[in-house]
């Protein structure tokens, strides 16, 4: 057995060929559901008629001339408009001069010196856990950042890489305030509560409560098992300079001076997002009805220009720093700090690519929504009441994540069925849609079909300093332990909140 397990570790298979091979998977059993020509239905709601209107879903056949033929066409496309790829390449180009001017090392060194190394990453939990609000666009941003945190605190990069996927994964959802993502979702859980009754409201702090003591327990959670069961088992990190850092005057001096003209620059910009102020309010989507959406909507300049916001704060930062502390001496310092961060990244654009591959593939040929409309008919006809039911939505939203990481896409299909369901048995229809998010938080880590998988795969390559191999099976298998604990603080929470009819938010129980 011992032999066995020596040769299976020896034996990685690459990330590259992983995805090869559920592409190809991927293409066989679309062929082989489109062979028996099977198909289902879901219902969505005419808001204009409060009916339910029938859908026919049926997979797209890639095992054959027309699914070849989309595969070779689309292929180039696909990667050029992979959304992750374009954002982290600009998102890059601000980390590389705040790296390479030496600016974030002295940042992290002055922030964290006087914390305990726990303290730092429960902070770092924290903030990742809250970026939710974001949606995913903190991927690209807090990874590369969380594994420079680590780098400079003298510990392994990868346990920042990890930590920060984890956090931002198992907490989607969890907010102090809802998201974007979840006011989209509330749209349609409203949209099938009104077939029930038409009387139903909902309000932003429908969650309030329950994501505050969720967000807390998940932070101290995550936290643990990094320290306590990551960090050991990662092994010894080896650093260029052993020597303790020293901060000179020089340096603070270029920090504090950075960090007030990044200030200002972010408050110009806070200041842009703010209605109802003199010439103020100019980055918000005056479509939208609600602030989140004004802010997060998928039309709104936040949404479209976020990353080039960012990646602007993060230049500004690193050349002022470079220019007082004479890292930056002339225009070509400047552009070659600007590349640093996309040294050594020819093997992350290949592995993105066949990802991108992969994802466009399996969402091309429909066989999620096939899964998804099979679970919606199983949950309206199970028959299952209180506890049974509760725990039926939030395992079947955790295997659906597993092919079908959009949560609109899945809830526009599950939620006439679900609401419906929930709300006959006496159950509010928000308590619904809680529990479904919290099934999605629970594999959201675990599945290579999320769009930024990829970039937690590619920067534990990055940080591989063995140069054993960063498998797509291990990379999944550092996640099992925040997806498993993340499952147990869910479970306890669904349960005892509806057990106890605690309110989940101001005005909202799970009861009705």
């Amino acid at each position: 057995m011992k032999k066995i397990k020596k040769i299976r570790e020896k034996i990685v298979l690459h990330p590259i060929m992983s995805f090869l091979i559920l592409i190809l998977i991927t293409i066989g059993i679309s062929g082989l559901i489109s062979l028996f020509d099977i198909s289902s239905s879901y219902n969505t709601v005419n808001t204009k008629t409060n009916s339910l209107v029938p859908n026919l879903v049926t997979v797209e056949n890639l095992f054959s001339l027309s699914g070849l033929k989309y595969i070779f066409s689309n292929t180039v496309a696909n990667f050029a408009s992979f959304t992750p790829l374009s954002m982290l390449l600009i998102t890059l180009l601000g980390i590389g001069i705040m790296d390479k001017t030496g600016f974030l090392d002295t940042l992290f060194y002055v922030l964290t010196r006087k914390l305990r190394k726990n303290i730092v990453t429960f902070i770092l939990v924290l903030i990742c856990i809250l970026s939710s609000i974001g949606g995913d666009l903190f991927y690209i941003v807090i990874i590369p950042l969380s594994a420079l945190l680590f780098k400079y605190g003298k510990r392994n990069p990868q346990a920042g890489v990890i930590t920060a996927f984890a956090a931002i994964s198992c907490g989607i959802g969890l907010n102090f305030v809802i998201s974007s993502i979840d006011s989209s979702l509330l749209t349609y859980t409203k949209d099938a509560a009104n077939l029930v009754k038409a009387t139903e409201s909902f309000s932003v702090t429908s969650f309030t409560v329950i994501m505050i003591f969720a967000v807390i327990i998940l932070s101290v959670i995550i936290t643990n098992i990094t320290e306590k069961y990551i960090i050991p088992r990662l092994g010894k990190y080896e650093f260029d300079e052993e020597e303790e850092k020293v901060v000179t005057k020089k340096e603070l001096k270029a920090l504090y001076i950075s960090l007030i003209v990044g200030a200002i620059y972010l408050v110009i910009f806070i200041y842009n997002i703010i209605p109802g102020v003199p010439f103020g309010g100019n980055l918000l989507d005056y479509t939208q009805e609600l602030y989140i959406d004004k802010l997060f909507g998928y039309n709104s300049f936040f949404n479209s220009g976020f990353v080039f916001v960012i990646t602007m704060l993060f230049f500004i930062l690193g050349l002022v720093y470079g220019i007082i502390t004479k890292n930056i001496k002339n225009q070509k310092d400047v552009c070659d700090n600007l590349s640093h961060s996309l040294d050594h990244m020819g093997k992350v654009l290949v592995l993105i690519f066949f990802a991108s591959v992969f994802i466009s593939v399996l969402k091309y040929s429909n066989i999620g929504s096939l899964v998804a409309t099979w679970f919606a008919n199983f949950i309206e006809n199970s028959n299952f009441t209180g506890i049974p039911l509760i725990l039926l939505l939030f395992f079947l939203s955790g295997v659906l994540t597993l092919i079908l990481p959009q949560s609109l896409l899945k809830w526009s299909i599950l939620s006439p069925s679900v609401v419906k369901t929930f709300m006959n048995v006496g159950i509010t229809p928000e308590f619904a849609q809680l529990i479904f998010r919290a099934g999605e938080s629970v594999t959201y880590a675990l599945t290579p079909v999320m769009a930024y998988f990829v970039i937690y795969l590619a920067y534990l390559g990055l940080y591989d300093q063995e140069n054993k191999g960063i498998g797509l099976f291990k990379a999944v298998k550092y996640m099992v332990p925040y997806s498993l604990a993340t499952m147990c603080m869910w479970i306890v929470l669904l349960i005892l909140w509806y057990l106890i009819s605690l309110p989940i938010g101001i005005g909202v129980f799970p009861v009705i």
